[in-house]
């Protein structure tokens, strides 16, 4: 039986809207949709790294597909570069160039604050409030560059025209050359509120 994870996004949680309904539409199929709390409690120390480590733990020896929301979508994707009982992919605007798209989105002078103090106030949408978060987080990031992405499997990106967090412009570059990779644009932002269509999308995908 293939195992099923969702990945939330950066600053989110297990109770999205999006992580919910897609649990709901598993639930309703009599299958379980596996959603482990990315923030383990430590927002402050958290990483890719950390976050590829929390998921390999969960991982069978047997089939998995991974659901991945932006960061959880980028997560996903380095996760299936190192494990190859991960067999599908379905990407909600995954995080594509997001060391750079962290600059941009705060600023020179904001990032350059992060760095110099060592650590920065995002609004985390999960929990309603400001949260720290260790500047450990971009040192960490550096090592994981997009063009290292060389494992070939079925993946779908399902993305937002609108998106002003991560354009669409990256996955549009990432499916470019890659056969594996279907996209599916909506009229959406970063949000992507359009649950149903998303999983419309994925169970087309997934041949359900």
């Amino acid at each position: 039986m293939n195992k099923f994870i969702y990945l939330h996004g950066f600053t989110s949680r297990p109770q999205s809207s999006k992580a919910q309904f897609f649990k709901q539409c598993f639930e309703q199929r009599g299958w379980h949709l596996e959603i482990p709390d990315l923030n383990q409690n430590d927002f402050y120390h958290l990483t890719l790294t950390r976050q590829i480590q929390q998921v390999e733990a969960l991982l069978p020896d047997s089939p998995v597909t991974l659901i991945g929301s932006s960061f959880g979508g980028l997560t996903a994707l380095w996760l299936a570069e190192r494990q190859a009982q991960i067999e599908r992919l379905v990407l909600l605007a995954p995080a594509l160039n997001f060391l750079n798209r962290c600059a941009t989105l705060m600023g020179e002078s904001q990032f350059a604050q992060w760095r110099l103090q060592g650590k920065f106030a995002f609004e985390h949408y999960g929990y309603q409030r400001q949260e720290f978060l260790s500047y450990n987080f971009i040192e960490d990031l550096q090592q994981y560059l997009d063009a290292d992405l060389q494992r070939r499997i079925p993946t779908l990106i399902l993305h937002g025209k609108k998106d002003d967090v991560v354009p669409i412009e990256n996955s549009r570059n990432f499916a470019k050359h890659r056969s594996e990779v279907e996209l599916i644009e909506f009229d959406s932002d970063h949000f992507l509120n359009v649950h149903t269509a998303l999983w419309k999308a994925t169970e087309t995908f997934c041949q359900w």
